[in-house]
Parts: C-alpha cells; structure tokens; sequence
C-alpha cells in the first residue's frame, strides 16, 4: 500500500511561482506512472502532466513551457515546478500514481491548494 502526500500549494500573484512535491511512503512494484491532475470549483478532475518510470513526460497543453514535472527515485517523489502562473491555474492539485494492470486502482493523494489571483 502506498500513501501520497503533497505538499506546497498557497496563494500566490499572477506571474508567479509556485513547486508542489508529492512523497510516497511505502512501495508497490506496480506503479509506473506518476501525475499531478487538478481540479477547479465547479470542474472535473483534469490531466496536468505525468512522468512515467523510464522518464518519459506528457503535459496539458495548458501548461506546456510553464510547467516541469520530475520526480526523484530515491526520496520517492515527484516534483511539479510551476512557472508563470495564471489565474485560471486556481484549483486543487493531485497527485495520482497509476498501476501497471488496468485492473488495480490508481493511488491518490488528499490534494493541496493553489490559488493564483490576478
């Protein structure tokens, strides 16, 4: 079993910076991608930008050129650093571990708030 704690949202001006961190304690041998995913008031749960174990990246349009996700095998954690950042950036940040077999749940964590005002 793995829990996910994320950590390093607030409130920050347009424009600015903010580095969300996500731990994992525990291991599971089934994971093999990690996510930040966010969620707006009143929207569905989106995609942000993943990793995958061999280092490979996605990323929500939205946010390509102004966010980096990375992760650091040895303290169990993945990283996204958030540049530029835009009011419509505003939500509750995820972050997801999805499994190897399509037939284990995804782990996920409690979420941590980003507030960017204008």
């Amino acid at each position: 079993q793995v829990q996910l704690v994320e950590s390093g949202g607030g409130l920050v001006e347009a424009g600015g910076s903010l580095r969300l961190s996500c731990a994992a304690s525990g291991s599971d041998s089934t994971i093999n991608t990690m996510g930040w995913y966010r969620q707006a008031p009143g929207n569905q749960r989106e995609l942000v930008a993943t990793i995958a174990s061999n280092g490979g990246t996605n990323y929500a349009d939205s946010v390509k050129g102004r966010f980096t996700i990375s992760r650091d095998n040895a303290k169990n954690t993945v990283y996204l650093q958030m540049n530029s950042l835009k009011p419509d950036d505003t939500g509750v940040y995820y972050c997801n571990a999805k499994r190897r077999y399509f037939y284990l749940s995804d782990y996920w964590g409690e979420g941590t708030l980003v507030t960017v005002s204008s």
